[in-house]
Parts: structure tokens; sequence; C-alpha cells
């Protein structure tokens, strides 16, 4: 994912969150719905997020320094993570517990018009910002669906922003049901089980990106195509026969370390082995720009040794002949 990409991705959900925020208090303000309420602490907590992402891209920017000599890409996945803890605690918890207790306590609607139009709008709102972070989704989706794209994508940005916005569509919804339903029956407790139904639905949301944000943040491999094209551009068959042993990581969402045992053949010089290295790391530089960092420690193919015909002597790496 490009930077620009996800950044665009990100204002566009803030400034729909910000206005429906403000949009979604007014309303509540005017018609008392604790609907209303849960979805306007959840546009708050949105808004939020966005900020909390934008602060990860900017803290990953900074330069290696001793301290973190791999950089600080990872910062990106901690902000993501903190931004799955707000969305569970200022979301989820708030909307669960205002839900439960407008059961409990119903209480009388006013201006219900009020709320479901600005609901209509807010519906609006969120649809452009899904919109615009699935059209910034596709082209790194591929033929993958959405579900795939967001468990096994190692940039945390879009998924956040595609799945709090599913989130906030369906829960605009859930809103909408509630007041359109305590409108028709007369009943308040109905808008009650809709913000209820909207804290379930902020939960789940969570606990996925709790999860996934987490397993990030620990570090996660290469992906298995990723990891394919890494093994066949180590191997060049002449100066690298096989890949002994291989571990990737991701050290950023853009930054990938490679570290490799190699086997060279027997008989190969210190010269042979420093230009079959060189040549490894620009073949899967090539094959995979993401990854940057790479590792490679040969080894003699001592199994060559044991193929028919082999010939060639048990030795140790040789020095070039002098002149």
């Amino acid at each position: 994912m490009s930077a620009h990409g996800g950044k665009k991705a990100i204002l566009a959900a803030l400034g729909a969150n910000a206005g429906i925020a403000v949009a979604k208090f007014a309303g509540f303000l005017i018609t008392g719905s604790s609907s209303m309420l849960a979805e306007s602490v959840h546009s708050v907590a949105d808004t939020s997020n966005q900020g909390l992402l934008l602060l990860g891209q900017k803290k990953a920017e900074r330069e290696a320094d001793q301290l973190h000599p791999f950089g600080y890409g990872r910062s990106r996945y901690f902000y993501s993570f903190v931004v799955a803890l707000v969305l569970f605690t200022l979301g989820s918890l708030f909307a669960i517990y205002e839900g439960i207790h407008k059961i409990q306590h119903p209480e009388e609607l006013n201006s219900a018009f009020v709320a479901i139009a600005i609901l209509l709008i807010a519906i609006c709102l969120e649809g452009y910002s899904f919109r615009t972070a699935a059209k910034e989704s596709r082209p790194l989706k591929g033929n993958a669906s959405w579900w795939n794209f967001i468990r096994t994508s190692r940039s945390p940005e879009l998924p956040v922003v595609l799945l709090e916005d599913t989130g906030a569509l369906i829960g605009l919804v859930l809103a909408l049901g509630g007041v359109g339903l305590t409108m028709v029956t007369g009943n308040p407790v109905f808008d009650g089980i809709g913000t209820l139904c909207i804290g379930v639905l902020l939960g789940i949301i969570a606990v996925i990106l709790i999860i996934e944000m987490q397993s990030l943040l620990i570090g996660e491999g290469a992906t298995p195509v990723e990891t394919e094209l890494i093994l066949n551009a180590l191997v060049d068959g002449t100066r690298i026969e096989r890949v002994i042993h291989c571990k990737t990581q991701y050290l950023g969402p853009e930054e990938i370390l490679v570290a490799a045992k190699v086997a060279v053949p027997l008989g190969s010089t210190i010269s042979d082995v420093a230009t079959a290295i060189d040549e490894a790391e620009s073949r899967v530089r090539a094959a995979v720009p993401a990854a940057r960092v790479i590792y490679l420690e040969p080894d003699l193919d001592r199994l060559s040794a044991d193929r028919p015909g082999s010939d060639r002597p048990g030795t140790d790496l040789q020095a070039p002949d002098k002149p």
C-alpha cells in the first residue's frame, strides 16, 4: 500500500466521521435517542481513530537510529492496535451500557424525524468513506475476497478503515431501525435494543481488529506468494544451488527482513560467494521490492558430494588463487 493511497482513505474517513459526529450529537440533543447517542460516541471514536492512524504513519517515517536499528515501521501496527482498543472501549462498551440502560428505563423520543434525516445523511457520508477505502484497496486485494484481504494484509490502515466503515454503515442501519420501530410502535424499548445491537457489533469488529493488529505487532512473515518469489529468486542454479532455510518478517508494512542460509557449490572461492550473494540480493529485491533488509549466510552444498558422479572435493571455502 502506498502511503498516498492509505492516507487518502484515512483523510476521507476523518472528514466524514467528524461531520457525522457533529450531526449525530445535534440529533441526540433534539430527540433524546439513545441510538443517536451511541452512534455519536461511535463517530467520535472513529474520528479519533483516523487521527491515530495518521499519527502512526508520521511516527513510522522516522529514520532508524541506534535504539531502533530497523526503523520505526511498526509504529503503524501499534497505533492501529490502539485504534482497536479505542473502538472497543469508547464505542462498544458505552453503547452496550447505554442500550441496557434504555431498555430498563425507556424514554420517549422527541422529533424522531430529525433523527431519521440525520441518520440518512450519515449513511451517505459513511458510504463515501467506505467507497474511497474500497477503491484504494482493490489494487492490493486482487482476486482475493475482502475478508481474506483483511486477514492477510500486512498494511494495517486500509483494513482498519474498511472494518470501521462497514461497522458504521451497519450501525447506522441498526440505529435507523431502532428509531423507526420506536416511531411505528410507540415503544421506546426498540431504541434501546438498537443501541445494544450497535454495541455488540462494535465489540465484534474491535475483537477482530485486536487479533489482527496483535499478530502484526508481534511480527508476521511474508505472504505465501512473496515467500515463493523470494525462494525462487535466491536460487540461480549455478552459484547458489538451493536454499537450506529461510525466515522472513515484516519490519513495517512496506519493509521485509529476509534471513536465509543458502548452499553454494563445493570448491567455491570467496570471490564466487561474494558475487553470488550480491546477485541473489539483487534478484530478491527485483522480485519483491519490499524485501529491503537481506542477510544471507552461505554454506557448502554438501548434498552435492553424495550425488552420483560428483567429483567435487569436500573442502571448505577456498580463497582466490594468488597471481
